[in-house]
């Protein structure tokens, strides 16, 4: 299992010492480094983040008052260079706390700490809601809005350059971003059949070899699409 991750820290150097040690775990991927919460602020509202490592005093903003504040919260390892924070970061339900300078022994020790939550988490949960964790919805991009997309909700989406379109159950939203980019914050249940559209494998009610039906809706199955579509439903 691949877990994303997101950095927040004003100090170049900083940032790229954790760069070099999640370089070291096969199983995190560096979603991006961000030297400000301004700057991460559209990543985490559009893209899921599995593990946050957020510096507490940087300009302008806090990372715990930025915490405070997000609507989707993921997991989160606070850095500091100042050990009297600690006490706000553990209120804040942080995996752990790390005082710089930080060494790979116990930024290790922090990422089993995350490793435990995350398995213990995993083994509390039903088997419906394991397949759905933390990854049943996305935010979107839409008249400076961020919209909450829950993914039951999509039949399919359609590209349209540098645009696309998540057509739902009684509406259809238009936003700026690539079909592949969008791809990838979406869970297993999607598929994609052509290089200008992907569906919900759930709303397909019928299907042949060259298109599928979404009730009424006939979607085209392009040609280098059609095996693994057909590896879906065996």
């Amino acid at each position: 299992m691949s877990y994303t991750c997101l950095i927040i820290d004003d100090e170049p150097l900083a940032r790229e010492l954790i760069e070099t040690y999640l370089d070291k775990l096969p199983d995190f991927e560096l979603i991006a480094s961000c030297s400000s919460a301004i700057e991460a602020s559209s990543i985490l509202n559009t893209t899921k983040i599995d593990l946050l490592f957020l510096d507490i005093e940087m300009p302008v903003l806090k990372g715990t008052d930025f915490f405070k504040n997000l609507v989707y919260k993921p997991q989160v390892i606070f850095t500091t260079a100042y050990r009297d924070y600690a006490v706000d970061g553990f209120e804040l339900n942080a995996v752990d706390y790390l005082l710089k300078p930080i060494f790979f022994e116990r930024f290790f020790l922090a990422i089993q700490k995350f490793l435990k939550q995350e398995r213990k988490s995993i083994s509390s949960d039903s088997p419906e809601d394991t397949v759905h964790k933390k990854i049943d919805f996305v935010f979107v991009n839409k008249a400076k809005k961020q919209i909450k997309v829950l993914f039951d909700d999509v039949l399919y989406i359609e590209s349209l350059k540098d645009y696309i379109k998540i057509h739902l159950e009684n509406e259809a939203l238009t936003i700026k971003e690539s079909i592949s980019s969008f791809e990838k914050r979406i869970d297993k249940r999607f598929i994609r059949l052509h290089r200008s559209y992907i569906v919900n494998s759930e709303k397909i009610t019928a299907y042949t070899k060259n298109d599928v039906e979404i009730g009424r809706i006939e979607i085209p199955i392009g040609n280098s699409y059609k095996d693994n579509m057909l590896a879906f439903f065996k």
